[in-house]
């Protein structure tokens, strides 16, 4: 059913916890396991704010919040976090000065130092989406930015230093653009680029009750006036660029078949191959809208299989309000699977994937449904917390309208995260929120990303969130699984990045996938190193690297509790053991500028 301008499941009745708390926003336990940490501050991720338009937020644009990038852009092998940062009005208009992103630098000791400005990456426009990826194939990772007004596309200098050459490269584009994702769809070893549209918006004509062309009902909420939208605004159409290899991309949206003709509203955006043939297909979550799922039929065209694959709506056959989506292979038999936020009174999803890109909400079946209901989810991944080489799920939550603190709807404004522990791939429990620990963090998060901060092996999180400084969840569980993570590095015809490589790996009796993305969670970017959970193994049976070029790679291991480098066709070139302080690389930049070639 729809509700007001937010397609939800209905109206469910308030939960709240012993305290008469919203649930959303309590529920907490004495004791349990601890797994997160808040480390925000002993990071130094405090000194830095997000804020986007007022407090009350009146206006669509200023509900959404921003994304995190994690990207080692210096080559020193640590990532370093990139923060999107939104606007305010007086900002557009040239009244005060805007709002920067930021861009923290891992200091290698667990703290981080903000060099946004020195880098020359601080955006200074309404900030929405971020995505990671080496467009031009030089062995440093590059930046795109996605805005309300023109991108940005922020090319690495090899220096500490970015160029925006988003106006040379024919990207900026110009209304509101969301959920970007760099991969290589037609196969040539360069990285193209496919960038989500939400609403198309006139901020000198905003939408509000009674206004032209706005339906009243999507100005409500449960009989209380709110911000309007997205249901009843235009649609903003997708775009995807094709890299010309010479630092200029073509929009090619329209001849390949994804430019988004219905108008949806376009949230996150993930190139992943989803059905194993080897070539990227492209799935979208929509807010409100039908999700979008189309398979590359490998000439430079895709097909729409949002509904054929059973993608584009829920097990209830009805639309939901897509905001993040994850992807990962939670039963280990090497079929992706995808998991897909939504509003408030309304239930998670998550997708099972049937063989051959076809896919069934199994959210009830396995559990992660009804805990979800009164839940606003936004960032979301699969991540093995505790490395027993099953993935797990994360959601990042937090409403959108303060009018819901003051209403017994049970549910709050901030919100805290939610995390799942998969048993072994047939269901999936609830981690309860023990007071003082990370996940009873109440927070109205949006972007989220997920990657190995502190190079010990554990998935830690950062989380941006609206109007406040952003959160960083330290992994602390006190698990003594082994592990192992993998940098890989494309050969002459694979992207330099190696994103759209998937590798499989066979230890402790599983064998696991994992696959290299740029974009996902929730306008966001996660650690593209694979990372996999061992369980108490503590050999490696085998390793098979699928590259984008086509080429099938097998090699042997021969420990764990590491960071490989592995470069294609060269094997392992070198590896990382920072608990063990043994196999350091000494120079990471010498060895990046040896493996570097040209397009």
């Amino acid at each position: 059913m729809g509700m007001g301008g937010a397609s939800t499941g209905g109206v469910y009745e308030a939960v709240h916890d012993s305290q008469n708390r919203p649930i959303t926003a309590g529920g907490f336990v004495k004791e349990g396991p601890v797994v997160f940490v808040d480390r925000t501050h002993q990071a130094g991720l405090d000194v830095w704010s997000h804020r986007v338009g007022t407090a009350e937020k009146k206006f669509i644009i200023e509900m959404n919040g921003s994304g995190v990038g994690l990207i080692d852009y210096d080559n020193d092998g640590w990532l370093d976090i990139y923060l999107v940062n939104g606007s305010t009005y007086d900002a557009l208009s040239g009244k005060t000065t805007p709002p920067h992103a930021a861009l923290f630098h891992n200091n290698h000791d667990g703290t981080f130092s903000d060099v946004a400005e020195k880098a020359g990456v601080t955006n200074d426009r309404w900030g929405f989406g971020v995505a990671i990826g080496d467009y031009n194939n030089d062995g440093w990772p590059d930046i795109f930015v996605s805005n309300y007004g023109k991108n940005r596309l922020y090319r690495n200098n090899h220096d500490g230093t970015f160029t925006d050459v988003a106006a040379h490269a024919g990207v900026e584009l110009g209304n509101w653009s969301t959920g970007a994702t760099f991969g290589d769809y037609d196969g040539d070893g360069r990285l193209d680029l496919f960038v989500a549209g939400y609403v198309h918006y006139d901020m000198n004509n905003q939408p509000t009750q009674g206004s032209a062309g706005v339906a009243s009902a999507s100005c409500q909420f449960r009989g209380v006036t709110v911000e309007c939208g997205p249901r009843g605004l235009p649609g903003e159409h997708d775009h995807l660029f094709h890299n010309n290899g010479d630092g200029t991309f073509t929009d090619v949206s329209v001849k390949a078949g994804v430019s988004d003709p219905n108008g949806y509203y376009g949230f996150t955006a993930v190139f992943v191959d989803l059905n194993g043939d080897g070539k990227l297909d492209l799935a979208v979550a929509d807010d409100s809208t039908p999700n979008y799922l189309y398979l590359n039929r490998g000439d430079g065209t895709f097909k729409d299989n949002s509904y054929v694959s059973g993608f584009a709506l829920n097990g209830d056959g009805r639309e939901i309000a897509g905001m993040g989506l994850g992807v990962g292979d939670y039963e280990n038999d090497g079929l992706l699977d995808l998991v897909v936020t939504d509003f408030s009174d309304d239930y998670k999803v998550l997708y099972h994937n049937d063989g051959n890109a076809t896919f069934s909400d199994v959210s009830y079946d396995v559990g992660v449904a009804q805990d979800s209901i009164p839940f606003l989810g936004w960032g979301v991944g699969f991540l093995d917390y505790d490395n027993d080489g099953w993935k797990d799920i994360m959601m990042v939550n937090g409403h959108i309208y303060p009018q819901v603190d003051h209403s017994d709807w049970g549910t709050s404004f901030a919100q805290r995260p939610l995390l799942y522990h998969n048993l072994k791939g047939k269901k999936f429990l609830l981690i309860p929120a023990v007071e003082g620990t990370g996940l009873a963090e109440t927070m109205p998060g949006r972007g989220a990303a997920f990657g190995d901060l502190f190079n010990n092996g554990k998935i830690d999180v950062v989380i941006n969130v609206i109007d406040h400084h952003p959160v960083l969840l330290g992994n602390v569980s006190d698990d003594s699984h082994h592990w192992i993570e993998m940098k890989l590095i494309g050969g002459p015809r694979s992207p330099r990045d190696a994103i759209g490589a998937t590798v499989y790996l066979n230890a402790n009796g599983m064998r696991q996938r994992e696959d290299v993305l740029s974009g996902g969670s929730y306008l966001s970017s996660n650690d593209q190193r694979v990372h996999f959970g061992l369980g108490n193994a503590t050999t490696v049976d085998a390793v098979e690297i699928h590259w984008p070029s086509g080429g099938v790679e097998k090699l042997n291991i021969s420990s764990v509790d590491r960071i490989f480098t592995i470069e294609e066709g060269n094997g392992v070139t070198s590896e990382l053991c920072v608990a063990c302080k043994v196999g350091t690389v000494a120079s990471p930049h010498a060895q990046m500028k040896s493996a570097t070639r040209k397009m």
